[in-house]
């Protein structure tokens, strides 16, 4: 029975290539050690996957950034600002196209959240100047440096489908128009791989949406011109992330050899499923979960897959993962400090290989009674921890009422609010974070490893907020921020004070680029012992006159950007993360701090796939923020960030949450998001991201400006804030100092001149 997994994560066991990529761009290596670094980091990958037992190696899921963007390189699609590429494309584009090109001032391609998770793929762009060819020999090459190890590739593509549907189209076109051109590169591909492999894998991740029309008119006919391109090789038609739905009448007409589906999400629909394909069609069961760190139930995934088995037969069966394993971290054995009792329960990418091929020699009925009733002797310890199930918590979440989640209207908080704060039209701020030196970095190290004590840790840490509310009141910031020094992630600094969670050494995860992330576990119920920010945020105030917000992250962006217990529905878990944020916001009233930022980055990143199964996560997800933040008087204001997600279509629900302000990413997509509050009218304050920071590019303050004043086009001059798109503790202090020089001086630009047209408004009037 043939064994696989979608994908492997791309940084290495010790973050090899984010080291790699960042020497690269800082100019301290060259190209050929970037990438001799890659191709070392393959080879890993590949071994990890053969020597645990399966068949099958994917390649070409590996990337240098991102897998959406290395597709748009195939296809030679490079936007015309970043140049003319008639042969193959090179780093140097490549990666401008990835992170803008900070000399010539280009803006780097729009980012976005792939499907529903916490990675961000870059977004192709069609216009008029668009010219498809194949441009990239990067999967043969590396099909052939497989084969050339022994090994038995399965070449993965981003199917054309998917691509276009991920894609944005400008200057009026209509991105459809260039399917016949794209099939045609894939097909040319594919006749290239056919003769060197088994197995092509097309990934159609969007046959778990709700797909538009076009894509459901052109996806059978596309996907059999694959299937003749391919010949003798045979083509797996891999979906992911939710159901299929609809979408079965449209893999059945497609004429691939193999479907993939994920088992866990399409369980109660599998017979419905298997009905409808043809009997030559074989399944690969996505069973292994490609996205939490939970060991395998093996007992309960044999019973799960005991029915498919009778219906379609052991020759039509294949055992994979549900989804690439890019979502999760390498390899448990690296991690020594986890307590030993949760370490058994849990699973990283190397184990989940083993899973998969642990299960595909149990369901072609080798003997293995003793591992399974070592894998029971697993989920009865997760069980019956007394760890896990914390009575008082589980009485407090009982105990919430419709009370606890409602504030007196915005519109009589507002003008409260505006009484003490006295800001002036168009109030600059920023999201939270400043930039993390090395400095900083090493001596968080040195204190959690014991090294210097408790007070030299709390002095550096007050100097270093010192010098930022020191940098921002010098350039003219309304409204401040402490720099978060003492935070190495946004919902690890939170989760590791709080009862519920447990955290690794190296459990890295790719959030985009050489962004990595080390998410918390949650696996047992959660609250907040004691007040975790307010000392540093007290500080912090006691430092400046102007008004500062207080920092906190939200509940469903530390739902969804941790690993979240399975045994528990996310509503619960997310509702006790709610009370004990709330804890923490109603420290940070009571010490005197009375902006309070509760960022929910993920709201938009946790919504369901399926339009139907949208509404009822967005109202527990919307209550959960308002739990949060109900706990405070009218005249503390509120504020929430939310970042790179297409947020149109749940706008009414961001009016929901009744946050005083927002700041939302908008500088990447040139104020596109703005169009769906015009139609909304929305009725709070909103800060639009005028200032890409994911890129080292420095906007000039005429580019700045004219993003202001198409925000004014939509959101009332009173409401409008001004703001990054995001946090800046990925960028160097030169660069954020000339960005927000010049952002400060685009908003003084424009309210002078907002000034001039009615000298008396200002905020609250």
């Amino acid at each position: 029975m043939e064994a696989h997994v979608l994908g492997f994560p791309r940084m290495g066991r010790g973050r090899e290539l984010k080291k790699a990529l960042e020497g690269y761009w800082r100019g301290e290596s060259s190209a050929a050690t970037l990438l001799q670094c890659a191709e070392t980091l393959r080879e890993q990958n590949w071994r990890y996957q053969h020597d645990n037992g399966l068949s099958l190696i994917t390649v070409g899921d590996f990337s240098l950034y991102d897998q959406m963007l290395d597709t748009a390189c195939m296809l030679g699609m490079v936007p015309r600002r970043f140049g003319t590429v008639n042969g193959d494309i090179d780093l140097t584009t490549y990666f401008h196209m990835a992170r803008g090109d900070a000399q010539r001032n280009i803006p780097a391609m729009k980012m976005t959240k792939w499907f529903d998770t916490n990675y961000h793929y870059l977004v192709p762009e069609f216009s008029e100047q668009t010219t498809i060819r194949l441009a990239s020999r990067k999967l043969l090459d590396e099909t052939h440096q497989a084969l050339a190890l022994g090994l038995r590739p399965k070449p993965v593509l981003i199917g054309p489908i998917t691509f276009l549907s991920l894609s944005k189209q400008e200057d009026g076109v209509n991105r459809w128009d260039f399917l016949p051109q794209i099939v045609a590169v894939y097909c040319d591909i594919i006749k290239r791989l056919a003769p060197l492999c088994d197995w092509i894998q097309i990934d159609e991740p969007v046959l778990c949406t709700d797909m538009t029309l076009e894509a459901k008119a052109q996806a059978p006919a596309t996907w059999q011109q694959l299937k003749q391109a391919a010949g003798s090789s045979q083509i797996m038609l891999a979906t992911y992330f939710g159901r299929l739905d609809e979408a079965v009448p449209l893999i059945a007409a497609s004429a691939c050899d193999a479907v993939h589906l994920d088992v866990l999400r399409n369980e109660s629909h599998l017979a419905e499923i298997i009905q409808h394909l043809p009997t030559t069609m074989m399944v690969s069961a996505g069973i292994i979960d490609g996205r939490n760190v939970w060991k395998n139930d093996l007992r309960r995934s044999t019973e799960r897959l005991d029915p498919l088995r009778k219906m379609i037969g052991d020759e039509r069966l294949m055992i994979g993962s549900t989804s690439s394993l890019l979502h999760v971290p390498v390899d448990l054995y690296q991690e020594q400090q986890l307590d030993p009792v949760i370490k058994s329960w849990l699973a990283f990418a190397a184990q989940k290989c083993r899973e998969v091929a642990l299960l595909a020699h149990l369901l072609d009925g080798e003997d293995h009674e003793a591992l399974l009733r070592g894998s029971d002797r697993i989920q009865a310890s997760r069980r019956t921890d007394s760890r896990v199930e914390r009575p008082l918590v589980r009485q407090r979440v009982a105990q919430v009422n419709d009370a606890m989640l409602k504030r007196t209207p915005y519109a009589l908080r507002r003008p409260q609010q505006a009484q003490w704060l006295h800001l002036p039209l168009l109030p600059t701020t920023t999201i939270g974070s400043y930039p993390q030196t090395r400095s900083i970095r090493l001596m968080r190290r040195r204190y959690h490893q014991g090294e210097v004590s408790e007070q030299v840790y709390r002095t550096f840490m007050q100097s270093e907020i010192h010098n930022t509310v020191s940098e921002q009141e010098a350039l003219g910031l309304d409204v401040l921020v402490h720099g978060e020094p003492e935070r190495n992630d946004m919902v690890e600094y939170f989760g590791q004070q709080m009862d519920g969670f447990c955290f690794t050494q190296h459990g890295w995860v790719q959030s985009y680029g050489s962004r990595c992330v080390k998410s918390p576990i949650i696996y047992g119920d959660v609250s907040r012992p004691r007040p975790i920010t307010v000392e540093w945020i007290r500080y912090a105030q006691s430092l400046t006159d102007k008004p500062l917000k207080g920092m906190v992250t939200g509940p469903v962006t530390m739902l969804c950007w941790s690993f979240v217990r399975d045994d528990l529905p996310r509503e619960v878990v997310c509702r006790q993360l709610a009370l004990a944020v709330r804890d923490e916001v109603q420290d940070l009233e009571q010490a005197g701090i009375r902006l309070i930022q509760i960022d929910e980055a993920a709201l938009r990143e946790g919504m369901p796939l399926r339009e139907d199964d949208a509404e009822t996560y967005l109202r527990w997800a919307v209550n959960c923020f308002r739990l949060a933040s109900s706990g405070v008087a009218d005249t503390t204001q509120i504020h929430s960030h939310m970042c790179y997600s297409d947020f149109n279509a749940i706008l009414p629900w961001v009016a929901a949450m009744d946050a005083d302000v927002i700041s939302i990413e908008a500088s990447r997509s040139n104020m596109e998001l703005l169009d769906g509050f015009r139609q909304l009218d929305y009725p709070n304050e909103i800060g639009p991201g005028i200032y890409d920071i994911h890129s080292p590019r420095v906007p000039e303050v005429t580019e700045l400006v004219a993003l202001i004043w198409r925000a004014l086009e939509v959101v009332p001059k009173e409401k409008l804030w001004i703001n990054p798109d995001c946090g800046l503790k990925t960028r160097q202090w030169p660069e954020v100092r000339e960005a927000l020089s010049n952002m400060v001086s685009a908003a003084h630009q424009v309210r002078q001149r907002l000034e001039r047209e009615q000298p008396s408004c200002q905020m609250g009037d």
